[in-house]
């Protein structure tokens, strides 16, 4: 996962499908032992895209023991979400066990039509994992399409090297036909564009190469058909453009499947996205609408709407889950002496706005807004105050 070289000569190229040697896997052990003091909340993996997925179960497990030592937590985009995610979830569940660290399962999903309607029992694995004492838990986003490099698209092999590799073998015609049979085709490794029905099911959210502005909010098969292109042509194309900088939306999930983990009361929020100030310089791009609506659009469509779960328990889910499974003490509770951070909405009117045609939209309903005692937001405008601070870990050792 880490390329360490300390003076040395690297043994191989950068990601690389190898197991570390001892004295890389020696220096990644330092690295996050050090990491801990400083005051990280855990160590995290996301095994679906170049080079996590080179990781091995035993690298992460060693890797993960560093921070139970420390009372962090393994947080964890597991290895597949589509046919294999049971294998998936039990590797994840493993590294847990024998790390001895409460593991958290990043926005869990099923993709895949073939795999829909899954969800309930998913969530009684966990459950059951629960009962028997094991700390698994997860958070899921309330909308169908997932939002991820365009680049994931194509398969692991062809990372090998990094993005100059991968732009290479995208210019090569031989390695385009093999590229294009493989993604058509079946594999064991997830496939994002398959589980999302194919290009069609594939939109550009963002480009680097500002040239390319033109494909923002489209979907690849629109884009070809505007070009008379081939739809693996045109995503190949704008790889090499964008040297595989873009962004994309994977309209991959059930609503049934999403409204099912939303209602679990142990299931926290996870927005899976940075923050976007709409009056700031990044809010021409074309982002997904979770960055804008993922916690309005469950009190809104999920609460009052169709009631899936209560007012009570989705508030829950929001903060005093999110506070205990990152060990964040004296917040996600109204308590005195507690840090102030608190939300004062409408829940009659609050309501998500952002969509994927406009997704720089705030929501709605909400009034107040206070960070660590500080008006942000002051009876619906905003304050200009930035009142955030860094939040340490448990094995943090500073003064």
């Amino acid at each position: 996962m880490l390329s360490a070289t300390s003076g040395r000569k690297k043994t191989s190229a950068p990601r690389a499908n190898r197991a570390p040697t001892a004295f890389e896997l020696a220096e990644m052990v330092a690295l996050v032992d050090t990491a801990m003091r400083q005051g990280a909340l855990g160590v995290s993996s996301a095994l679906v895209y170049a080079p996590a997925f080179y990781a091995t179960t035993a690298e992460l497990i060693a890797l993960a023991r560093v921070a139970a030592r420390y009372g962090g937590v393994y947080a964890t985009h597991i290895r597949n979400e589509g046919a294999r995610i049971d294998e998936a979830l039990a590797e994840a569940f493993r590294i847990g066990r024998e790390a001895h660290i409460p593991v958290e399962v990043w926005h869990l999903k099923l993709a895949g039509r073939p795999n829909w309607g899954r969800m309930p029992a998913i969530l009684a694995r966990f459950e059951r994992l629960r009962a028997a004492g094991q700390r698994v838990g997860a958070n899921s986003y309330p909308y169908t399409a997932s939002a991820r490099g365009l680049a994931t698209s194509i398969p692991a092999w062809a990372h090998a090297g990094g993005d100059d590799a991968l732009v290479q073998r995208l210019r090569d015609p031989v390695m385009r036909a093999r590229l294009r049979r493989e993604m058509q085709g079946r594999s064991r490794r997830e496939n994002f564009s398959r589980s999302a029905g194919g290009l069609s099911g594939v939109l550009v959210l963002n480009v680097l190469d500002s040239t390319l502005r033109r494909y923002e909010g489209r979907r690849i098969t629109d884009i070809a058909r505007e070009e008379g292109k081939n739809p693996y042509d045109v995503l190949f194309d704008i790889l090499i453009a964008d040297h595989a900088k873009t962004g994309a939306a994977y309209f991959l999930m059930s609503e049934a499947d999403v409204r099912t983990a939303v209602a679990a009361p142990w299931v926290g929020v996870g927005m899976d996205l940075g923050a976007f100030a709409p009056d700031g310089p990044l809010n021409t791009r074309v982002v997904h609408p979770r960055a804008y609506g993922t916690f309005p659009r469950i009190l809104g469509k999920y609460v009052r709407e169709e009631h899936a779960l209560t007012l009570e328990a989705a508030v829950h889910k929001m903060t005093g889950v999110a506070a205990e499974r990152m060990g964040l003490g004296e917040r996600g509770i109204l308590r005195e002496g507690n840090y102030a951070d608190i939300t004062v909405f409408d829940p009659a009117t609050i309501a998500d706005r952002a969509t994927f045609e406009n997704p720089h939209q705030p929501s709605v309903g909400i009034r107040f807004v206070l960070v660590n005692g500080r008006f942000t937001l002051d009876d619906g405008r905003l304050t200009g105050e930035r009142p955030g601070r860094a939040l340490r870990g448990p094995g943090w050792r500073g003064p």
